[in-house]
């Protein structure tokens, strides 16, 4: 079985997703994922790569407004559990309020990948990526989940991933960015509308 990477040289690469669906002020959306690189460049992160911006149909359907969403090639200096760490309080600064699962939101900074890390291990990996879709919107998990679980199943995660890391191969699957995205029905990457 592949255990988790418990300690890594560094720098490493790690690939995140940025989404927001809500105005935190009378900015735009596209102004609020700006605003969330700017803040996480520098102190250890270096920004190597962002995709475009898209208009994406919001997730689950029917839950809010279209999302913009984005992803970013990072060059980092600390662990992935510090980066998490620091996509969370940039949330917090920038207000996201969390209050419920998949419910909308200002800002959403996911931590995508950190370089071929599969972690905690792929027992739980794999039960992460298997939850019946019911219990996906319910239950989240407690510990940080890489890859994440859920990358192969979204074109707006994809569609954006594939103009930073088109070359990532998902750890698990074997499978790079684009064969992924190419795996998704071709009417959802449709909807993932450059801005």
């Amino acid at each position: 079985m592949l255990q988790a990477t418990t300690t890594r040289r560094h720098p490493a690469s790690a690939i995140i997703g940025l989404g927001a669906n809500l105005l935190p002020d009378h900015s735009t959306l596209s102004k609020t994922l700006q605003a969330a690189l700017d803040m996480l460049a520098g102190d250890g992160v270096e920004i190597q790569s962002v995709s475009r911006f898209y208009s994406s149909p919001c997730f689950p359907v029917g839950a809010g407004p279209d999302y913009v969403n984005a992803a970013a090639l990072l060059r980092v200096n600390e662990s992935a559990a510090d980066l998490l760490s620091r996509l969370h309080k940039i949330e917090a600064s920038l207000g996201r309020e969390r209050v419920e699962r998949w419910g909308q939101r200002v800002l959403d900074l996911d931590l995508l990948a950190f370089g071929d890390e599969i972690s905690p291990d792929l027992e739980t990996v794999l039960q992460w990526r298997d939850l019946p879709i019911s219990e996906q919107s319910t239950v989240a998990p407690e510990q940080l989940i890489l890859p994440h679980p859920r990358i192969q199943d979204r074109a707006f995660v994809l569609v954006p991933m594939a103009d930073v890391a088109p070359e990532w191969v998902h750890p698990v699957t074997g499978r790079n960015t684009r064969q992924m995205l190419g795996d998704l029905d071709a009417d959802d990457v449709a909807q993932i509308v450059p801005l």
